[in-house]
């Protein structure tokens, strides 16, 4: 049977980053996800969760809800092993995530103003098409694609890192890393914007947060609350968090740019800013997960 995963999963490359840090001896690297083929770490998730579906629920097709990374890894997924897919994305989602979503083959429905409504709705036309629902971090499967095995391809590549940097939205990258890094010795701290931190808030207050209205953020991919499985993740595992400005995910946006060549979407800078303005400790070999970049042109 095709594996969407084998097929299109790429090895990300991990690079040292010295220009992170102004002090002598640190060692940073960043892991890009954002050279995958959907333009992101989310098509990990998506593609294992697809080729997990069997052929019943591949004749329903599938759904999903996305700020736009997790759409489009469905869509090139769906593409891949020839499986319907309609993604709903909030009406404030980038127009280049929806055109690359369609020029994929998905249908894309465009509904309301955040992204718990456009999964709302997702979950709605999945109660009354069949269609299967893929959520982008509340899923078994999803999580150990997008953590699991990530975090084991940073083991192979850097075996003496001691501290794992990402930013988190719904808490599925986190979670995913977490299971395989922690036991290794590693340590994950979450990054969110300081407005729409629903994790954060989660850990602070010990119970997770499913619906979470914050204030508007350029980190489209951080909106929204949390699933019970992603907190309680973090919780056992430890996963510690930190808040960063608007201002510095913007700062963090021009410096990978000018100083890393690298262009990176705002979500991705969220993980970055943490580096940058000295809200996340580099006493230990770091990994910052650069989640994502601009979106595919095909």
């Amino acid at each position: 049977m095709t594996s969407a995963f084998a097929q299109l999963v790429r090895k990300t490359p991990m690079v040292p980053a010295p220009a992170l840090i102004p002090s002598q001896g640190a060692e940073v690297y960043l892991k890009l996800e954002s050279l995958q083929p959907s333009g992101s770490f989310k098509l990990r998730g998506a593609a294992l969760r697809l080729d997990a579906l069997d052929a019943a629920e591949r004749l329903r097709g599938v759904v999903a809800s996305s700020a736009g990374n997790h759409g489009l890894g469905v869509a090139l997924a769906a593409l891949t092993l020839g499986i319907r897919a309609t993604v709903f994305v909030p009406e404030t989602s980038p127009a280049a995530k929806r055109q690359g979503i369609a020029r994929l083959g998905a249908t894309v429905v465009a509904f309301g103003a955040t992204y718990d409504q456009a999964e709302h709705a997702a979950r709605t036309f999945s109660a009354e098409t069949g269609a299967v629902f893929v959520s982008p971090f509340d899923d078994p499967w999803v999580i150990r694609g997008n953590g699991g095995t990530l975090a084991e391809e940073i083991l192979e590549q850097r075996p003496d890192a001691r501290q794992v940097v990402c930013t988190v939205g719904g808490g599925g990258l986190a979670a995913g890393l977490a299971e395989i890094l922690t036991p290794a010795g590693a340590s994950i701290v979450g990054v969110q914007p300081r407005g729409h931190c629903a994790m954060s808030e989660s850990l602070r207050l010990g119970k997770a947060l499913v619906e979470y209205h914050g204030e508007p953020t350029l980190a489209g991919g951080c909106e929204g609350g949390v699933a019970e499985r992603t907190f309680e993740a973090c919780v056992r595992h430890r996963v510690t968090m930190t808040l960063v400005s608007e201002d510095a995910i913007r700062r963090a946006m021009t410096f990978a740019q000018d100083r890393l060549g690298l262009v990176v979407e705002p979500t991705a800078a969220v993980a970055l800013a943490g580096i940058l303005e000295g809200a996340v400790p580099t006493l230990v070999p770091t990994v910052v997960v650069v989640s994502g970049g601009q979106a595919p042109s095909t």
